[in-house]
């Protein structure tokens, strides 16, 4: 290997905590199985107003939708509408009725969306040690349909990094730590406890929309976002983080700064760890009423859409504060 080669993972993550067998050999929902009946009566006890957020962005947007370079935006178009009667070729229904249907076109992880735990990989080996195998037309195990079937729900914390730094929104490339986290945690006044949902604000998404779409594109594309280190790994595998939720395209950022890889975290927390990954949801909304009222912890639920064999599914979680 050249010296400024990235190392490979297999090398890389050999020390690197697992969760593999933890909940036996055919386990396809990792972190999530932390999240039971105490911690969904954890988050509801976090209900004080009764105020409530969706946190999906709108599919087929035609402002545009940020996505993965690669990726396409969705097709929605209409199968039948008024138009069919108007021509003469509508269906004759009794009572002289009309009705309008559409299809969508898309890929899967083009918008707001869940992974399923077999989305990344090395080594030949998905999460819980399945074979990379079992990926090839479809994900016949560790699909998101055990995700969707399990269902989110538990205390969630917002951790709004953008503006711990100061900042509508965190720069391209811009870093930070889970002690960053605490840290930002700690100046909301409150406190990240153990199987909570991480919700961590940059601004990233909400600038899509306000004109910065450049910086989603093309050979530059780097967003902000957590960064590996080993130190980082054991804190989300002590705390039993289930979840973590960003508005941002790939949850951490795309090329670890120290090493020159790309998407370590995916590697180390939901390959090894089993954590499960939230990505581009529009967050700046809670924010903005999180800094209002000084309240950072809510019930977070969510279930992303049940799609045979998967790799992610489109979702809209729901947050009451």
């Amino acid at each position: 290997m050249a010296d400024n080669e990235p190392p490979m993972f297999a090398e890389f993550l050999k020390d690197s905590p697992k969760n593999w067998g933890r909940w036996g050999p055919n386990d396809e929902i990792g972190c999530l199985n932390y999240l039971g009946q105490a911690e969904a009566l954890a988050g509801a006890a976090e209900i004080r107003s009764g105020k409530s957020f969706t946190l999906g962005l709108v599919i087929g947007n035609p402002q545009g939708e940020p996505m993965w370079p690669g990726r396409r935006p969705a097709r929605r178009v209409n199968s039948i509408d008024h138009g069919h009667w108007a021509a003469g070729k509508g269906i004759p229904i009794p009572g002289g009725v009309g009705y309008s249907d559409d299809m969508l076109v898309m890929d899967i992880q083009s918008s707001s969306q869940y992974d399923a735990l077999a989305h990344a990989w090395h080594d030949g080996q998905v999460w819980n040690g399945y074979s990379a195998d079992t990926t090839v037309g479809g994900h016949s195990i560790a699909s998101i349909v055990p995700i969707a079937e399990h269902g989110v729900v538990g205390r969630g914390i917002l951790l709004d990094m953008a503006k711990f730094r100061g900042k509508r929104v965190l720069d391209p490339g811009e870093t930070f730590t889970h002690e960053d986290l605490v840290a930002c945690a700690a100046s909301q006044g409150a406190e990240i406890h153990k199987r909570d949902i991480l919700l961590v604000h940059t601004g990233w998404v909400a600038s899509y929309y306000d004109g910065e779409s450049a910086k989603f594109s093309g050979s530059d594309f780097i967003e902000p976002g957590l960064t590996y280190s080993p130190e980082l790994v054991q804190w989300f595998h002590d705390m039993e983080i289930p979840n973590w939720v960003t508005d941002t395209i790939a949850n951490e950022v795309t090329v670890d700064p120290g090493t020159g890889l790309s998407l370590p975290l995916h590697q180390a927390l939901m390959r090894n760890l089993g954590v499960v990954f939230t990505e581009i949801l529009n967050l700046t909304p809670l924010a903005n009423d999180c800094a209002s009222d000084g309240q950072y912890t809510f019930l977070y639920t969510a279930a992303p859409l049940k799609i045979h064999e998967a790799t992610g599914a489109p979702v809209n979680p729901v947050v009451v504060k």
